[in-house]
């Protein structure tokens, strides 16, 4: 396990290198976002995601999602139609979670398996964008949001305390918001808000 500390306005190249390293060789880290903590791991890396459901006891009814760098990135792992395409790219880059379904693009394990949706994000964190822009393909994550608790973590050395044993390195960098992310739903067309949190639901 490993603590390391980047800047949050100028990511130092040397160090996100070293972390992008740390997911090419199947590792999985915690990093600071936009709106909190989450946990990430590379995209078709099956131990890291079976670590992030043992650190947040989930079942297989959760939706993953991914830390994409772009729009372009999100639009080659889930189908968006022309309204949720709009609404998308309104709020991105920003504290959302949108769920949608999956395309070929993504690997099977990683969708919902009943509905096969998948979450996608685009933060607004140069940390987690540096990561994401070096690695040059999403990061499947979820939100650190501990058993028993209903918020995101989002203090770095509270996380390290609290994970840092199970993950091989945490991210220390502030969050852009304390909250968890606000998770809206298009599986069916049209926005369903899941989950309220840092970000506005004025456009539902």
């Amino acid at each position: 396990m490993a603590y390391v500390e980047i800047h949050p306005e100028n990511p130092q190249t040397r160090l996100v290198k070293s972390v992008v390293d740390t997911l090419r060789n199947g590792g999985t880290i915690a990093l600071p976002t936009d709106s909190g903590y989450a946990i990430a791991t590379a995209m078709a890396n099956k131990d890291g995601m079976d670590v992030i459901r043992q650190i947040r006891d989930l079942d297989e009814k959760h939706n993953f999602s991914f830390l994409c760098h772009n729009f372009s990135q999100l639009g080659s792992l889930v189908i968006v139609d022309n309204k949720a395409f709009r609404t998308i790219k309104a709020l991105t880059p920003g504290p959302y979670t949108f769920i949608l379904r999956g395309t070929k693009e993504i690997p099977r394990m990683t969708l919902n398996k009943k509905k096969h949706t998948v979450g996608v994000r685009i933060p607004d964190h140069k940390i987690t964008q540096a990561i994401v822009e070096e690695l040059g393909e999403p990061l499947l994550c979820s939100t650190l949001i501990l058993p028993g608790h209903e918020e995101a973590m989002w203090n770095a050395e509270e996380v390290f305390e609290a994970v840092g044993k199970q993950v091989d390195t945490v991210i220390g960098g502030p969050v852009g918001h304390e909250g968890s992310t606000t998770v809206v739903d298009f599986t069916d067309g049209s926005p369903v808000v899941v989950r309220e949190g840092a970000g506005s639901t004025e456009l539902f």
